[in-house]
C-alpha cells in the first residue's frame, strides 16, 4: 500500500509554495480593503514577512522546513482583523490556488488548514 505524499509534496514543494506566496502577498498587499495591514513596512520587513510565510506554510504542509516565527495568535494580536478581512484574504487565497491550477482535493486541504488558524487571527466579527 502506497503512503500518500504530504500536501507540501503534492503542491510542488518549496519553490511552488514560494511562488504562490509571492502571488498571494501581491494580491493582499495591493487590496484596497486589507492592504493597509502592510503599509509602512520597509522592503526588508516585507522580505522577512514573506520568508516567514513561506517557512510557515512549508512546515504546516509537511515539508522539511523549520518555521522560526511567532505563533499566529501572537503575530496577529492587536491588528483588529475582522471576519470581513478574513474573507477577503480567503478569496485572494482561492484566486492564487486557481491561478496555480491546484487540484480540488489539495485546494480543499489547503483551505481547511488555513481555516484552522482563523480563531487565532480574527479578533472581531
Amino acid at each position: 500500500m502506497a503512503i500518500e505524499k504530504s500536501l507540501y509534496q503534492r503542491l510542488g514543494g518549496y519553490d511552488a509554495i514560494a511562488a504562490a506566496t509571492d502571488d498571494l502577498l501581491q494580491r493582499v498587499t495591493s487590496d484596497p480593503e486589507i492592504g493597509f495591514y502592510w503599509r509602512g513596512h520597509s522592503t526588508d520587513s516585507m522580505k522577512r514577512d514573506r520568508q516567514l510565510v513561506v517557512d510557515f506554510l512549508c512546515q504546516a504542509l509537511g515539508g522539511p522546513v523549520i518555521y522560526r516565527g511567532r505563533d499566529m495568535k501572537t503575530s496577529h494580536a492587536g491588528l483588529n482583523i475582522s471576519e470581513h478581512d478574513w474573507q477577503i484574504f480567503v478569496d485572494h487565497t482561492v484566486a492564487t490556488l486557481e491561478k496555480f491550477q491546484v487540484p480540488e482535493k489539495e485546494r480543499q486541504e489547503f483551505l481547511a488548514c488555513a481555516a484552522s488558524l482563523k480563531d487565532d487571527i480574527v479578533e472581531r466579527s
